[in-house]
């Protein structure tokens, strides 16, 4: 867990980004709770051939928290583990340990974001990120919003592959 910031707003930025990734919240169901016990016969399941997976669900969203981070930290130095980038592709061979080797991709990913969010300057919040036209706070929140929308889609297909 990362510590506690003296800024408020950083302080709220912190709690909705950790809220929507893995802390109990009154909206539903987060991001890793809904990935919760994922088995690999779940986790590749598509509702159609031209539909995203689990899986590639749980690629995608380690990826954006990945930029967001790399976007407040403007180290353009860091790169992604897996290709190709948004969604990366699954291993030809699925098993139940390269699906938990992705699923603490996501952790790692959300505990570094957490971190760089904790070190980022209150002051710097409304600025845009450079090549972007959103600020680095509607970023952070953003970045909660996407884990919560994605969270969402893998309960929908949960519920679908019954």
């Amino acid at each position: 867990m990362t510590r506690l910031h003296s800024d408020p707003r950083i302080q709220l930025l912190t709690q909705t980004v950790d809220q929507a990734f893995q802390h109990k919240s009154w909206h539903g169901t987060t991001l890793k709770g809904s990935i919760r016990g994922l088995t690999v016969a779940k986790a590749i399941w598509r509702p159609r051939s031209d539909r995203h997976n689990m899986w590639e669900l749980v690629l995608h969203t380690a990826y954006w928290k990945y930029i967001v981070r790399r976007r407040l930290t403007r180290d353009k130095t860091l790169r992604f583990p897996r290709k190709p980038s948004n969604w990366p592709a699954l291993p030809e061979q699925a098993t139940a340990r390269l699906l938990q080797e992705d699923v603490a991709l996501l952790q790692s990913e959300h505990d570094l974001l957490m971190a760089a969010i904790s070190e980022f300057p209150p002051s710097q919040l409304s600025r845009c990120a450079p090549e972007s036209q959103w600020t680095y706070a509607e970023h952070i929140h953003g970045i909660a919003a996407h884990d919560l929308y994605h969270a969402g889609q893998i309960q929908l297909l949960k519920k679908l592959r019954i």
